[in-house]
């Protein structure tokens, strides 16, 4: 027995003594009953009542429901488990019965470039986001915790001009405020993740920064360039600040924790000497040339545009470690008081990325287990959520909201 299990275990026992040192009354520790969610992501070819069928199946307490545009130039990701053109009042009140009957909960997301990229679809995204918030908002809100998932994206035309920077903070206050006041009026909160999405651009891009979130300092920015950032918040995926040589732990000391909302569990495994490192570095992403001349060179080329900073995406728990010491992010996270969802977010190549379901709910059930210790009561039958501590999800009054438009917002 380690000295944390004699301090906090269920055994321990007043008065006795280990080491040098006598210990009276241990502490117990600060109750944690965190649910841990599944991304949806992962199954495109599910409805809604599929999604809901994979999360009991693995023990999970929540999907954060992914709703990409069928419509979109996004191709990686696709799944859509809301109907978000004709979603009603008896849809989402199926959804919220659903939920009631299983002990499941859901948020809704889709993750697209909202301020740049191909003009033709800047304002069809940002549309997007708008059905998606009242969606969240005929749901309940956040009376019911149901938050929209998002990126911001980035203008790389206006990045790679002079002060490209702050030209994106304005492009994002630009387009976020009336984005954010629609949300507000409904009840809504508005999750933006981090993740750099450096494959949005081609491999021969000389830069990949392509989320203005992607960094802490972006995210601080964005709060102060706002007017009213009160329903403004994060989802915070640690992997892409691990690929970034960050501790993960190190970004939650440091942020407005007032303003994490999710936290997504996905694990990086960089790749410490590798010959991509070695010739192209890592302060800048891999780089492109002719093909022969790199092969007469004996220098090593991306394979693709996601294959430029030398690492693979894993899950925590599953298949050996990653780059992550999710011991200390977990009990950095549960020192702070975080009480909100863990949403699995299953790109692990030896998991969803290998296309088998059966490695995909494996990569699931280990890293649900793997995060149970931490943020789950332990009970006699091991650490299992407390579904006693759920509230029932209400039946929201929007009644059949409007669709919206950016058109109609900026009239």
């Amino acid at each position: 027995m380690n000295r944390r299990d004699f301090l906090f275990g269920a055994t321990a026992v007043a008065g006795l003594s280990f080491g040098n040192k006598a210990f009276a009354h241990a502490a117990k520790p600060k109750a944690r009953n965190n649910p841990i969610w599944l991304m949806t992501s992962a199954f495109p070819d599910d409805d809604f009542d599929g999604v809901v069928k994979r999360a009991l199946s693995v023990g999970a307490q929540g999907l954060e429901l992914c709703v990409f545009a069928r419509d979109t130039n996004r191709t990686d990701h696709v799944a859509t488990h809301l109907d978000y053109d004709n979603f009603t009042p008896e849809k989402a009140k199926y959804v919220i019965d659903t939920c009631n009957r299983t002990g499941l909960r859901v948020s809704v997301g889709a993750y697209q470039n909202l301020i740049g990229g191909d003009p033709a679809f800047q304002e069809k995204n940002q549309d997007h986001i708008l059905k998606l918030i009242r969606i969240a908002a005929m749901l309940g809100g956040d009376a019911n915790d149901v938050v929209c998932g998002t990126f911001v994206g980035y203008d790389q035309t206006l990045g790679r001009t002079e002060n490209g920077f702050e030209k994106n903070l304005e492009k994002f206050k630009k387009v976020f405020t009336p984005i954010l006041k629609y949300a507000k009026d409904l009840g809504v909160t508005v999750c933006v993740e981090n993740c750099p999405m450096e494959g949005w651009v081609s491999v021969s891009s000389p830069d990949c920064y392509c989320n203005l979130p992607g960094c802490l300092a972006a995210r601080k920015l964005m709060y102060a360039i706002l007017d009213d950032s009160s329903n403004l918040q994060e989802t915070y995926d640690p992997s892409h600040d691990i690929w970034q040589h960050i501790d993960p732990s190190d970004v939650i000391e440091a942020m407005d924790f007032k303003k994490l909302r999710r936290v997504h569990i996905k694990g990086t495994r960089n790749f410490a000497n590798d010959a991509e490192a070695v010739n192209w570095g890592r302060l800048f992403p891999m780089q492109t040339v002719n093909t022969e001349l790199a092969k007469k060179a004996g220098v090593p080329l991306p394979a693709h545009e996601w294959d430029r900073l030398n690492y693979e995406p894993r899950l925590p728990g599953f298949g050996g470690n990653d780059s992550c010491d999710w011991t200390k992010f977990l009990e950095t996270l549960m020192a702070k008081g975080y009480a909100n969802p863990f949403v699995i977010e299953n790109e692990g190549c030896n998991s969803s990325h290998t296309g088998n379901m059966g490695a995909t709910l494996q990569g699931f059930q280990a890293t649900i287990l793997n995060t149970a210790p931490v943020i789950w009561p332990l009970g006699e039958n091991g650490y299992a959520f407390d579904k006693n501590a759920l509230k029932p999800m209400k039946i929201a009054a929007t009644g059949n909201l409007p669709v919206m438009t950016m058109a109609k917002l900026n009239v």
